[in-house]
C-alpha cells in the first residue's frame, strides 16, 4: 500500500508540473498580447485625453466626456472598469478604453449636422421639398434609424455613417475582444496553475504519506523479530 501511495503521488506531482508548465507558457502568450496591444495603440497615437486633474475631457472639456461616458455606460449598458482608466497611462490598450473611445466616435456621428443638397424639388407623401441645401440633424440616429427612401434622411444617414466611423468602430471593437480574450487567457494561466501547484502538493503529500507508513512497517517488523529475554 506504501509504495501505492509513492506510486501515484509521483504521477500526481508529474500531472501538476504539467500543469504548471501549461500555466506558465500561457501567462506568457498573453503578456506578449498584451504587449503586441499597446504597441499597436502606441503606433496609430490612439489616447484618451486628460485635464490636469486626472479627469477625461472630449474636444477640452469634461462634460463632453461626462456625455460620451454615459452613452457607454447607460445606453450601452458597457460595465466600465474605472481603473482601466489610467489618466498617467493613456495609450488605449484595455476593454474599458476601446470602449470609450468607440462610443466617442459613436457620440459625435450620433449628434452630428450634414449638409444635404437637393437638386430638384422632391415630394415624398405628400410633402414638397423644394431644391436647395438643409442642415440635417442627426438627432441621435443610428444607421438603421433612418428613413433611406426619405430625401433628406436618405442622403444624411451616408453622408453621417459613411465609411470612416464604421470603420473606426470595428478596429476598436476588434480591440476589445482583444483585450478580453486576453483578460480570459490571463484567467486560464492562472487556473492552470492553480490547479498544477494543488496536484504538486498533493503528489508530495502521498509520497511523504507513503514514505511515513513503510517506516513504520519497518519499524513494527524490526521489533517484531526482536529476541524475547526471559
Amino acid at each position: 500500500m506504501a509504495r501505492r501511495f509513492r506510486t501515484l503521488g509521483i504521477l500526481m506531482a508529474v500531472i501538476g508540473l504539467g500543469f504548471l508548465v501549461g500555466g506558465g507558457v500561457a501567462y506568457t502568450k498573453v503578456q506578449q498580447g498584451y504587449g503586441s496591444l499597446e504597441a499597436l495603440s502606441a503606433a496609430q497615437n490612439v489616447t484618451l485625453s486628460y485635464n490636469d486633474e486626472g479627469q477625461l475631457i472630449d474636444r477640452g472639456e469634461t462634460a463632453g466626456a461626462e456625455a460620451i461616458m454615459s452613452l457607454l455606460k447607460d445606453d450601452w449598458k458597457y460595465p466600465v472598469v474605472d481603473s482601466d482608466l489610467d489618466p498617467n497611462d493613456p495609450i488605449v490598450d484595455t476593454a474599458s478604453e476601446y470602449m470609450y473611445q468607440m462610443a466617442t466616435i459613436s457620440y459625435h456621428t450620433l449628434f452630428s449636422t450634414v449638409t444635404v443638397v437637393l437638386e430638384e424639388d422632391v415630394e415624398y407623401n405628400g410633402e414638397v421639398f423644394t431644391a436647395g441645401s438643409y442642415e440635417f440633424d442627426v438627432d441621435g440616429r443610428y444607421w438603421a434609424d433612418f428613413d433611406r427612401q426619405h430625401p433628406l434622411e436618405g442622403p444624411a444617414r451616408a453622408q453621417a455613417w459613411n465609411a470612416t466611423p464604421h470603420a473606426l468602430i470595428a478596429e476598436l471593437g476588434v480591440g476589445t475582444a482583444t483585450h478580453s480574450a486576453l483578460q480570459l487567457g490571463l484567467g486560464v494561466a492562472g487556473a492552470f496553475a492553480g490547479i498544477g501547484l494543488t496536484l504538486v502538493l498533493l503528489g508530495f503529500g502521498l509520497m511523504w504519506a507513503g514514505k511515513s507508513e513503510m517506516t513504520v512497517m519497518r519499524d513494527s517488523d524490526s521489533s517484531l523479530r526482536e529476541p524475547v529475554k526471559v
